[in-house]
């Protein structure tokens, strides 16, 4: 699956040439070549923003069509958790002068189109496929910027979201197990 989300962000990069800001650049070519680590601030302020709002999304779904009990409530805690994080990149995002536009990276769009498109008994399985390796690449991006980011009230918003991430994505193996 990760090699697949590799392919579609390589096309992504490749369609996205008329990419209009330079974070934007930065981002697609850190996602094209499989760098979901960037210690730029703007590459990592879209990488960041684009996985909270994915979370966000996927799990508003996942909020109103997960079958099984647990799957919903990691899910409304995903909500929770990400709403708070989106709210702590942007004020420290918007005060070090970059912004954050909230749009999906292409495979963070290619992954909502699957999930929308599960059946209603594959959906929780789909759901908690797509949450493990999100996890796991937001974990790397954020522990990564956390170490060696170039701005430091950023480093702090990456340093705290270290553990919030580690603990969904330990969740979220715990119930892909069961």
């Amino acid at each position: 699956m990760i090699r697949s989300l590799l392919l579609a962000a390589s096309c992504a990069v490749a369609l996205s040439a008329c990419a209009t800001t330079e974070a934007d650049m930065q981002a697609d070519a850190a996602a094209a070549s499989g760098d979901m680590t960037p210690t730029q601030r703007g590459a990592y302020v879209e990488m960041a923003a684009a996985s909270d709002l994915f979370e966000i999304q996927s799990s508003q779904l996942a909020e109103q069509r997960a079958t099984r009990p647990e799957v919903k409530e990691f899910a409304r805690m995903l909500i929770q958790h990400h709403q708070q994080t989106t709210a702590q990149l942007t004020a420290a995002a918007t005060a070090a002068g970059t912004p954050p536009t909230p749009d999906l990276m292409p495979m963070q769009a290619q992954m909502m189109s699957e999930l929308r498109n599960a059946s209603g008994g594959d959906f929780d399985g789909v759901y908690l496929r797509q949450q493990v390796p999100a996890h796991e690449m937001a974990l790397a991006l954020h522990s990564n910027y956390a170490s060696s980011g170039d701005t430091e009230a950023l480093r702090a918003v990456a340093s705290a979201a270290v553990p919030i991430v580690q603990q969904h994505l330990d969740r979220a193996r715990q119930l892909q197990g069961g």
